[in-house]
């Protein structure tokens, strides 16, 4: 974890002049960044969380700033971006290739796994119903594909179960049955739902005031995509100790399902999407955190491979029940 791009207070002092934020008085880099470089930056008018976006073309970006801005003006719960003095909700970062994006900051705190509660499940829960409505409200033509489709997965896996790395040998014949076992539902996950995805909706991108969800957070990842598999991806985090915890299952499941009904077909797709979900984060955490030979524990592969462990037994069936 880094910040990848620093900024000096001439640029600080650029930033918040094109976004018409004051005088700054302090500022801080955030490190918990893993793809960006993220700054608190408190100025005359405020606090706000300052966002260099790295590698991203300004399409993208502005793709990004575009949904979140339809989504909070449709009641979900998340600060939309503020917008520039040229009208656009980012701005270049001068003298680079680089866009930055601001967000009114919001004050909560990120939970353990430890300290989810039946009450914070069904909130996420609601909440991500709330979200699903306000993007199914959004034109079609907003669902961009997603970077971690079923083939760029396959792909990924195929070159690191190549290496003959021998800590890898019991993740690489686990996954490689759960890619077969996946790519063999392609049509069932097909007929569930479709809409727009947050896709990593996992602890640290939620901010909690107590039992009040105040905010959700990073839609860097956000995309077109099954609806059911969003779902899937908060009970593999939000669900699980060293084990699956069903009771905050059922009340995931409850909230949800208090919002937006399920349909047939997403219940069918569910404990499919479990799995796909736990092999996507087993993959992505090898390729991007154990090769790149990153120290960053809480991301260890081996912890999203145990739950695609888990659901290979009788876990999987006790899910679909819930149902």
């Amino acid at each position: 974890m880094a910040v990848f791009t620093q900024l000096a207070d001439e640029e600080l002092a650029e930033v918040s002049a094109a976004f018409g934020l004051g005088a700054i008085v302090r500022s801080e880099a955030i490190t918990a960044g893993t793809i960006n470089s993220n700054f608190s930056v408190e100025t005359e008018r405020g606090r706000w969380f300052l966002r260099v976006n790295e590698g991203k073309a300004e399409v993208d970006v502005a793709w990004e700033a575009r949904l979140i801005e339809a989504l909070a003006a449709g009641g979900v719960i998340t600060p939309p971006p503020v917008r520039a003095q040229d009208g656009r909700p980012y701005a270049p970062l001068v003298g680079t290739r680089k866009w930055v994006s601001v967000f009114p900051w919001r004050e909560g705190r990120h939970i353990a796994a430890t300290e989810v509660t039946e009450e914070l499940a069904r909130e996420l829960g609601k909440a991500l119903a709330a979200l699903h409505l306000v993007g199914l409200e959004q034109p079609v033509g907003w669902r961009r594909g997603s970077i971690y489709d079923h083939d760029h997965l396959v792909t990924r896996y195929t070159r690191f179960a190549m290496l003959g790395d021998p800590a890898l040998q019991h993740a690489i014949a686990v996954l490689g049955e759960e890619l077969a076992y996946i790519g063999e539902h392609a049509a069932l996950r097909r007929r569930a739902t479709p809409g727009i995805i947050h896709g990593d909706l996992f602890r640290d991108n939620v901010l909690w005031d107590g039992n009040r969800l105040v905010a959700i957070l990073d839609f860097e990842q956000a995309s077109g995509g099954s609806l059911i598999y969003d779902l899937a991806v908060c009970i593999n985090d939000w669900c699980w100790t060293d084990q699956p915890r069903l009771e905050l299952a059922t009340a995931l499941l409850a909230g949800y399902r208090s919002v937006r009904p399920f349909s047939l077909p997403e219940l069918e797709a569910l404990p499919i999407e479990v799995r796909a979900a736990a092999a996507r984060f087993t993959i992505t955490r090898i390729t991007d955190v154990y090769l790149a030979r990153l120290a960053n524990p809480d991301k260890d592969f081996r912890a999203f491979l145990a739950r695609c462990e888990a659901w290979r037994g009788p876990a999987l069936g006790q899910l679909s029940s819930l149902m």
